[in-house]
């Protein structure tokens, strides 16, 4: 399914003439490499940036300490800080972003292993979802992979 989803992608992006970059976190390059297994997705895909550290979050991607600090980094906050920065540093028309916590540590109070946070970014705003998965630390990353891979179709669909 998720290989047929990624397919698709590339070839809605293709079609529309649009470039997709990605800014990873808890998925750890599953997204970026789930899309570069396409063939001709260098026609359209730009680039990852592996954000897994708060530094790197704040240092290259744009992610404000202050945000992190008050909202954790597994918020919508930062995803979608994720995704508006890296839509900028990639130079791209769409960026789709992950962060979460992929178990079986890294829980708090009030967020559960599972909890995942997608942030999308394009030319009419920044927005998230919120996901609760309940599979081992791959499963989760997995699930995690696919619901941003489902949105970003579901985006590139309702262009028309």
């Amino acid at each position: 399914m998720t290989a047929d989803l990624a397919q698709g992608i590339i070839d809605l992006l293709r079609q529309k003439k649009l470039t997709l970059g990605v800014v990873e976190s808890a998925t750890g390059g599953l997204i970026s490499h789930l899309i570069t297994n396409v063939p001709f997705s260098s026609d359209v895909y730009q680039g990852s940036i592996t954000a897994y550290s708060n530094d790197v979050k704040i240092r290259v991607v744009g992610v404000k300490e202050a945000t992190i600090q008050k909202y954790g980094a597994a918020s919508k906050q930062v995803a979608e800080e994720m995704a508006k920065g890296g839509r900028k540093m990639l130079g791209v028309d769409i960026c789709i972003a992950d962060t979460g916590i992929a178990g079986p540590g890294g829980a708090t109070s009030g967020k559960p292993v599972g909890l995942f946070y997608i942030g999308l970014s394009h030319s009419g705003g920044t927005f998230s979802r919120k996901h609760l998965f309940n599979g081992i630390r791959e499963d989760n990353k997995k699930s995690a992979a696919n619901a941003a891979l489902i949105w970003v179709g579901e985006y590139l669909g309702s262009l028309g």
